[in-house]
């Protein structure tokens, strides 16, 4: 017992031990887990340093102390969509560098096995949990709060209370930026493939969206907006709507990039040349938004940074430490690539 509260008493931090080293966290963390991408003379730099500062000891006796189990649930709706994936591979590669661990739970979008899973994670096995896009009420998550259990949400479906941690990005802003790009081309009947009503998401970058209509002084037209769920095929049947009108739009404004290329599949089943003759702007920039034809002009979101920073504000969380505010909104750019020109004559 001695021995141990001497240890926890000297408090030798990982961050401690990489910044004597001149070397990241993560690099530490790869040394001590004896991992093997790691150059040998920084590996024995690293480990002459943890020798000498007794921090695998150090970190053992804070772990026992604190009660902590190291571990960090990731509620996620699934894990192959690129969307989720970037989101969770920066939030992993953070846990690393934090020394925790990731327990993986993919909800499948089902309320009922997020609730499940959160129940398991909450008592004991987890430290605290990042929820991304969660399926649970504002009211079902605080009651995690009032049982102290610590979580952050990486991208709110539905309007939060103020007590809740999360992370997400400047939506608004984002389609702000696509509006105004496609105003600048000279494009007046700009149509808009939305999510489903009341995400957040939606709601937000159709905000922006109506907006930009305004200072532009056009009026929006209902029939120019279709609602749809944020997937290729959902996209491509919006689009063919907008394409079959009678009037039909010289620019569309997708509310995510899987509906983007949803619209220039339609575009092409129908001979209309992307973007001679309609453009089409996403919102994500995902490894797709490269590869489909025309590369698509969309408003990055910084995914991989927002699970970076949840996990950020959850360890301080744990930590118990004070900070300003629990609602972070990272900023969003436009991306011009091929699949927007001027509007046509």
């Amino acid at each position: 017992m001695r021995l141990m509260a001497e240890l926890a008493h000297s408090r030798v931090t990982i961050r401690e031990v990489a910044d004597e080293a001149g070397v990241s966290i993560a690099t530490v963390s790869r040394v001590v887990n004896g991992r093997g991408d790691v150059a040998p003379e920084t590996r024995e730099l690293v480990s002459r340093i943890i020798q000498e500062r007794g921090y695998i000891a150090n970190r053992s006796a804070r772990g026992l102390s604190a009660g902590r189990t190291g571990l960090v649930g990731v509620l996620v709706p699934l894990v192959f969509p690129v969307y989720f994936s970037a989101i969770l591979s920066g939030a992993s590669e953070a846990l690393y560098e934090h020394d925790l661990r990731v327990v993986l739970s993919p909800t499948g979008h089902e309320h009922d096995r997020e609730v499940t899973l959160l129940e398991r994670l909450m008592h004991g096995l987890t430290d605290g949990a990042l929820i991304v896009l969660p399926e649970e009420s504002s009211e079902e998550l605080e009651r995690l709060l009032d049982a102290g259990y610590n979580f952050v949400v990486v991208d709110p479906r539905l309007r939060l209370n103020d007590r809740i941690p999360s992370v997400s990005a400047a939506h608004m802003s984002g389609a702000d930026q696509a509006m105004r790009h496609l105003l600048g081309l000279g494009h007046r009947r700009i149509a808009a493939i939305t999510g489903p009503t009341g995400w957040v998401a939606t709601e937000d970058r159709r905000r922006g969206y109506h907006a930009a209509l305004a200072a532009a002084g056009i009026l929006p037209e209902p029939a120019l907006e279709i609602e749809s769920d944020f997937e290729i095929a959902g996209g491509a049947e919006a689009a063919a709507q907008l394409l079959d009108l009678a009037d039909p739009p010289t620019a569309i404004f997708a509310f995510n990039d899987n509906l983007a290329i949803g619209a220039i599949q339609a575009a092409r089943a129908r001979g209309v040349r992307v973007p001679d003759d309609l453009s089409v702007v996403g919102f994500d920039d995902s490894e797709h938004a490269t590869i489909v034809s025309p590369a698509l002009t969309t408003v990055r979101q910084p995914l991989a940074e927002m699970g970076r920073t949840a996990v950020s504000l959850l360890t301080r969380l744990l930590d118990r430490q004070r900070f300003e505010t629990l609602h972070i909104e990272l900023g969003t750019r436009l991306v011009v690539r091929e699949s927007t020109a001027p509007a046509p004559r």
